[in-house]
């Protein structure tokens, strides 16, 4: 039973309208899959949670059906090489995800025999799983009463109590109007169906109001201002970092690469040879901070934009008859690039230095 207070208009009809309008999504059991007997699994739910997180339902897509033909059990994903993980991983950025992604599969795997907890503390308690990865699971895979808020849900909850707190501040708020809101019965399909209204229909500019199934109740279309909220504050003004990347290319074809440090900025991910840039400092911009003596030739640029900072690396290339000795980096055949643990902004760094890299017949 859904139940209304003065504070909480009733979840009915929004779990009304999610019966008819849902969206079909390739780890969402949906109320008719429900009403057939299909249960949700929580690896299923936990490794497109994770996914998702800064990441739209579209991106993830094709990386879910990847993990998911590569590894469809948690003990598959913890037993798979780490390098394996983090290639299958390059492309979907916030590379940090993917180091827990697997360090909690380990955990589950080891200490849990390969089932997930079912309760928000218990999954709390696993490498990488926080307050929203914890609510998000044990509502949709344990149908727990657990309060889940992602971006979606922020616009709706702000919206329908016109709460004028700005975020991030406003968070604490809204998620004890969220856990005032979500009913015992069907919690997981409550969350679902409040972040498909906020991708759809309470969307972050000309919301449909006139579809929405709380338009009876919600505060900020009273107040016929609707794109007023969440209210945010003002955002501070994103540094620029500056570096320089290195495309050092043999003539049977071999890239040097190398791998970057496990912790940190797109830890353990591969590169091409870069300067010391930071988030918070800059890197040498000129051929003389090369890995090795050659003719480097300055090829252009690339521009790439992290969550706090953003990055531009002076992009320098040579051709060398054979491949040389370093240290701590490899010789990969071009060809064999897109198997390689590259983040987006290497990607660009290659495709600068040579614009066929990643469309060249595999070997």
């Amino acid at each position: 039973m859904t139940s209304t207070t003065p504070d909480a208009p009733s979840a009915t009809p929004l779990l009304d309208w999610y019966d008819r309008h849902h969206r079909d999504l390739p780890w969402r059991v949906s109320p008719p899959m429900a009403a057939r007997g299909v249960r949700a699994d929580p690896y299923r739910v936990w490794l497109s949670e994770v996914m998702l997180q800064q990441t739209t339902v579209q991106a993830v897509k094709p990386y879910f059906a990847n993990f998911l033909a590569r590894w469809p059990t948690v003990r598959d994903l913890a037993e798979a090489p780490n390098d394996d993980v983090m290639a299958a991983w390059a492309g979907l950025g916030y590379y940090a995800r993917a180091r827990n992604l697997k360090k909690c599969a380990e955990a589950v795997a080891t200490q849990h025999d390969g089932v997930f907890p079912d309760t928000e503390d218990s999954l709390k308690s696993l490498p990488g799983i926080g307050d929203y990865t914890a609510a998000a699971v044990a509502a949709i895979a344990f149908n727990r009463q657990a309060a889940v808020m992602d971006g979606n849900v922020e616009r709706v909850i702000s919206r329908l109590y016109a709460i004028a707190t700005p975020l991030p501040a406003g968070k604490l708020l809204m998620k004890q109007k969220v856990a005032l809101l979500t009913p015992a019965d069907r919690p997981g399909d409550f969350a679902q169906a409040m972040m498909d209204l906020g991708a759809t229909i309470c969307t972050p500019k000309r919301p449909a109001c006139s579809l929405c199934p709380f338009r009876g109740s919600c505060e900020a279309l009273r107040l016929h201002d609707p794109e007023q909220f969440p209210v945010k504050a003002a955002k501070k003004e994103r540094p620029v970092r500056r570096g320089a990347a290195f495309v050092a290319v043999t003539a049977d074809g071999e890239i040097l690469l190398q791998r970057r440090i496990a912790s940190g900025l797109l830890g353990g991910m591969t590169e091409v040879p870069t300067t010391a840039w930071t988030s918070r400092a800059d890197g040498e911009t000129s051929a003389d901070a090369a890995p090795f003596p050659a003719q480097w030739e300055p090829c252009g640029s690339v521009i790439h934009v992290f969550t706090h900072f953003e990055l531009r690396l002076s992009i320098y290339r040579t051709a060398i008859p054979s491949r040389i000795q370093t240290d701590d980096k490899w010789w990969e055949p071009v060809t064999n690039l897109e198997a390689q643990a590259l983040p987006t902004i290497m990607k660009k760094a290659i495709a600068t230095a040579i614009p066929l890299a990643f469309a060249m017949p595999k070997g």
